[in-house]
């Protein structure tokens, strides 16, 4: 079994989180929102628990967390969502980066085909954008600026401390898609001003199958998202359907174990970094780092091998670690990094690029040794 380096995708499940989750799906079955029995209040009081759980981790209120399926729904309803408060307004304009996952690239593609003018900023080969440069596109008509906190492919942190600190000054909206970063940079998170805010349970050791929306008040109201599907009033009327219990129970576990444990876990995040760029240098391999690590997640590195398709090499290495060339929602495309392509980067070294990913847990030397060499052989 070869070593897992995709945790950007997602992540092992925490023991201790599918112990939760067990607890719930034998013994408290109940639908939170049955409020006349026992089973249901049980239930209720475990998803709130875990609301808090969320809230504590990113320093918001209650109130203001609301369970979705992932990021990539919370990221349409963040985005589609707003479509109410632009038709009163008269504001359909968006700003963007170009290095977007495609759960906020596609639904700002639907929004262009109704007349919304959304423009995009690119980064430099740093894999960063130029927080000025978004600042200074901001309009009277601007509805909403989205920027992920990190990204997926290259863990490049973005400037949003500082676009959110002067977007706070104004009407505007901001959006942060904080996939990549929950449950790690969690003294960040909790420092940056924002309004709307997306997670995953799956990036952090949590359940795949849930996520948070989180919406911050601003004189006492939440922003004015509304619902894009219908069929109940479940989460405010922001989510309807009924909650997932266990999952949701599995997230506030994750993000408790997260508030305890972060800290820790960057250092160790840290110390394989420094093994696998050490085990890179002396590979004998030709390789570029693709993004400045100024900027980086302390467990991503994306890498390009110069004259080494990246296809070919996941092929050859696959039985030593398991590694990926960008998204996991774009695996079967099998095109260009649309990353890589907006930070200037030439084809074959787009095409060479294969991005590692790491958790807390323990790389043993000797599996990166036998990844290396297989590389090698290439």
């Amino acid at each position: 079994m070869s070593v897992y380096l995709d945790y950007n995708a997602s992540t092992p499940l925490d023991k201790r989180v599918l112990e939760v989750m067990i607890d719930v799906y034998q013994n408290k079955y109940g639908n939170a929102d049955s409020r006349t029995h026992d089973y249901g209040e049980a239930a209720r009081q475990i998803v709130e628990t875990s609301r808090q759980n969320v809230a504590d981790l990113l320093g918001v209120k209650k109130d203001e967390v609301f369970f979705t399926s992932g990021a990539t729904e919370s990221d349409n309803i963040s985005i589609l969502g707003l479509q109410n408060l632009a038709e009163k307004t008269g504001k359909k304009h968006i700003i963007t980066t170009a290095i977007e996952h495609k759960a906020v690239l596609q639904p700002l593609n639907v929004l262009e085909s109704k007349g919304y003018e959304v423009d995009y900023i690119k980064p430099d080969k740093s894999g960063r954008i130029n927080a000025d440069e978004l600042l200074s596109n901001v309009r009277e008509d601007t509805l909403l600026v989205s920027v992920m906190h990190a990204n997926n492919e290259t863990g490049i942190i973005q400037p949003v401390n500082v676009i959110g600190e002067e977007l706070s000054k104004t009407d505007v909206l901001f959006h942060i898609d904080a996939a990549q970063s929950f449950g790690k940079l969690v003294s960040d998170l909790q420092s940056i001003k924002y309004n709307i805010l997306s997670a995953s349970a799956h990036k952090m050791y949590g359940p795949q199958g849930v996520g948070a929306l989180v919406l911050r008040k601003k004189r006492y109201k939440l922003p004015p998202v509304t619902s894009i599907m219908f069929g109940g009033s479940q989460e405010h009327g922001i989510r309807p359907g009924t909650v997932p219990t266990a999952l949701i129970a599995g997230f506030g576990k994750a993000c408790e174990i997260a508030l305890d444990e972060y800290a820790s876990n960057i250092s160790k995040y840290q110390k394989t970094r420094a093994l696998i760029l050490e085990m890179l240098s002396s590979s004998g391999l030709d390789f570029s780092i693709n993004g400045d690590s100024v900027y980086g997640m302390p467990n991503t590195i994306n890498v390009s091998f110069k004259g080494i398709n990246s296809e070919a090499f996941m092929l050859a290495t696959r039985q030593f670690c398991s590694v990926s060339n960008g998204s996991a929602c774009n695996s079967h495309s099998y095109k260009p990094s649309h990353v890589l392509t907006a930070m200037g980067l030439d084809s074959e070294r787009i095409e060479s690029a294969v991005r590692i990913s790491w958790g807390h847990d323990a790389i043993l030397e000797d599996d990166l040794y036998k990844f290396f060499r297989a590389a090698r052989s290439l």
